[in-house]
């Protein structure tokens, strides 16, 4: 009888220290970081492992006070820094504006004509403009990139006129999106990313846009190209080059990195250098989005050197 009874004990003791080894696990699961995107069925995309483990990149150094650092495939964050406070997102912007318009366009070979009456506006707060004429009939992809390397204000007009009939309607697509992505740090206020106090964001939220993106083989493409050559119009008998300001910064600053595959950039005197940036090392790739750094248009490109100081950090642990 006493041997019966000391089975039994052993047995609730054993179960005990079962559901006590079971439950530290899931705290140490639940304290890992992630970082993720719905699809339409409301699933996350959190999959996979990292070569990197949470915590082995500094950010300490950088010029840049808001980062993120995302493994792509994952949605892991290796590392952060003020990632969940709001800041003002200049023309990162843009990924949004690029998003919608291709998700919201069947034919990115139709051609339009850039409304003569969304120029004035620019042109008074010193947008940045891609180079396209009031009245110049393109093609929809020429606007596309117009958006995203040369960051080209009068491109993002033109492409919330023709989808949603105004600024205010097509942002109002932008603000939806970002509610179904769960970027619940962000509100858009306009397409350009000009500065406004609505307008916000956050650099964890810029990642989770900046993933969901990328999955899109067309924005993929935009966001990666280096240059873009738009045919000969009416206003340009021989056409032009865009040039992704993030490269061209880059080249600027002497800065030579094959691993960093594309980017955008962002500027405001509020908003600081920003960029939002892709890199794959080791056949792996990360995102990596900074903002707020000190300097403009004319100093040392802090979010670019921001850039290669991470990506080198993961260089030496992998």
């Amino acid at each position: 009888m006493k041997k019966l009874r000391k089975s039994k004990w052993k047995k609730l003791c054993a179960a005990a220290i079962a559901v006590m080894i079971i439950a530290a696990g899931m705290r140490i699961s639940s304290s890992v970081s992630e970082i993720s995107f719905f699809t339409g069925s409301g699933k996350s995309m959190f999959s996979g492992s990292d070569e990197i483990p949470e915590g082995n990149i500094n950010l300490n150094t950088l010029y840049s006070p808001y980062a993120v650092l995302v493994d792509l495939e994952s949605g892991n964050v290796l590392a952060e820094q003020n990632s969940a406070e709001r800041m003002y997102p200049a023309s990162l912007t843009k990924i949004m504006t690029a998003l919608i318009a291709i998700e919201e366009t069947e034919d990115m070979e139709q051609t339009t004509t850039l409304p003569s009456d969304i120029f004035p506006s620019l042109y008074e707060e010193n947008a940045s403009l891609a180079g396209f004429q009031p009245g110049e009939t393109v093609i929809w992809k020429d606007l596309l990139y117009g958006v995203m390397l040369p960051s080209g204000a009068e491109c993002c007009l033109t492409f919330a006129r023709q989808i949603a009939g105004s600024e205010g309607a097509f942002v109002d697509l932008m603000n939806k999106k970002a509610e179904e992505l769960g970027m619940n740090d962000t509100h858009f206020a306009n397409a350009t990313g000009l500065q406004d106090k609505k307008h916000y964001s956050t650099v964890r939220d810029i990642a989770v846009l900046l993933r969901y993106a990328l999955e899109n083989d067309t924005f993929r493409q935009v966001f990666t190209a280096r240059r873009y050559s738009v045919p000969p119009t009416a206003y340009h008998s021989e056409g032009f080059t865009f040039y992704n300001t993030m490269f061209q910064a880059m080249d600027n600053a002497g800065i030579s990195d094959d691993d960093i595959l594309g980017g955008k950039t962002g500027y405001t005197e509020k908003a600081g250098l920003c960029l939002a940036s892709l890199a794959e090392i080791n056949d792996r790739e990360y995102i990596l989005v900074t903002a707020k750094a000190d300097g403009n248009h004319y100093t040392e490109p802090y979010h670019v050197i921001d850039a290669e100081n991470v990506y080198g950090q993961i260089r030496k642990k992998v």
